[in-house]
């Protein structure tokens, strides 16, 4: 009897991995398709942004909302790295850019976190886990950019490094795994609802409606089927190697992040895992910020393929920012709880009235920033 209750047992939990490996697959590829959707009529807006700031309050919000727009940092800073490389933007003027491609780029865990909206606790979690990206990188950049406009330090050392570096190793290239094992079933998406509707504006919001509905689902899912498999065994692992050690933690999150090359997929996972409760919001801050590291690789290798050494210099200040935000941030306490507490009272706002979170999402992600464009522009 106790046979086949194991046998039984294994079955299921078989079972589940399985179940586990194939919703994976599926957020994954539905945030690689959102991307790709958001990219077909966002992309070309974004690069007209970039080419045309000079004001660095205003390089600042067009780095925030090209990012959001195209959800991804890194083809963000790829776009702002191809023009300093060609002299299109000068390294003074993209610097900005950098820091509010930092803010921009956690829309896509934010919009992750509203898979769990019909859950309350589940939802206050989720919305912390988003969150304390958000907060820690708007901190940053409210440390760094009156710092940076004043001195121009990450200009200055960025260059000093590549005065150093020199040419060395032009021509590298890396593709993410990720991006290798999404990419056909993305591609053939694609390319359908560009046979059914062609160039039609109505066959990319389908797109993305379809992309959404998948990240929902497969969320779903994976919270669901997380909980009753790992949830002890994980809370464990994580308290006892991440918990007591945070620079552990920030070196896994930088290595998983350079590996996959998407800070948008390594800490929307992270939000699925503090939602479903698996690990705590004090736990996953370490690998957050070493996601904000990690994401930095794809501008370093893009910048390696130019003509000249402005593109690493702009690539290095992408990541010296990252790194100098932490430094100066997680060390001390005090500094440290700020965006922990107040991701956690948007959690609970959150479960007070649907609407606060999103009025933070518009507002910060694309009204404030397109406003001030506006304005200033």
């Amino acid at each position: 009897m106790n046979l086949e209750a194991s046998l039984l047992s294994k079955k299921e939990r078989f079972k589940k991995v399985f179940l586990i490996i194939v919703f994976l697959y599926l957020f994954l590829t539905s945030i690689s398709l959102m991307g790709s959707s958001l990219k077909l009529f966002g992309k070309g807006f974004s690069k007209n942004l970039i080419s045309t700031t000079s004001n660095p309050a205003v390089g600042l919000m067009i780095g925030l909302l090209a990012t959001a727009i195209i959800q991804s940092s890194s083809t963000t800073t790829s776009i702002v790295v191809g023009f300093v490389a060609c002299g299109t933007l000068s390294i003074r003027s993209a610097v900005p850019i950098v820091m509010g491609a930092n803010i921009g780029t956690t829309v896509t865990s934010f919009l992750v976190s509203f898979c769990c909206i019909t859950r309350k606790d589940e939802f206050e979690r989720a919305i912390a886990g988003a969150t304390v990206h958000d907060f820690f990188n708007i901190l940053t950049v409210f440390i760094l950019f009156p710092l940076e406009i004043t001195t121009h330090f990450l200009e200055k050392t960025a260059q000093l490094i590549t005065g150093f570096l020199g040419g060395v190793g032009q021509g590298a290239a890396f593709e993410s795994p990720v991006k290798i094992v999404v990419t056909p079933c993305v591609t053939f998406c694609c390319s359908m609802e560009n046979r059914i509707l062609g160039d039609m504006f109505i066959g990319k919001i389908l797109l993305l409606i379809f992309s959404l509905i998948i990240v929902f689902i497969s969320l779903y899912y994976l919270v669901r089927i997380m909980k009753t498999l790992v949830l002890k065994r994980t809370e464990i692992v994580f308290h006892n190697i991440v918990g007591r050690n945070a620079f552990l933690g920030i070196i896994m999150g930088m290595i998983f992040t350079a590996f996959i090359q998407s800070s948008s997929v390594s800490v929307s996972i992270l939000v699925t895992l503090i939602a479903a409760g698996v690990i705590s919001l004090e736990d996953a801050f370490p690998l957050t910020l070493g996601a904000n590291v990690g994401t930095t690789i794809t501008a370093i290798l893009a910048s390696l393929s130019g003509e000249t050494i402005n593109g690493l210099t702009i690539a290095i200040v992408h990541l010296f920012f990252n790194i100098v935000g932490i430094l100066i941030i997680y060390p001390f306490k005090p500094f440290r709880r700020i965006p922990i507490f107040l991701a956690k009272k948007m959690g609970v706002l959150a479960i007070k009235s649907r609407i606060y979170p999103i009025i933070f999402l518009i507002g910060i992600y694309f009204f404030i920033p397109g406003l001030l464009v506006f304005i200033f522009r």
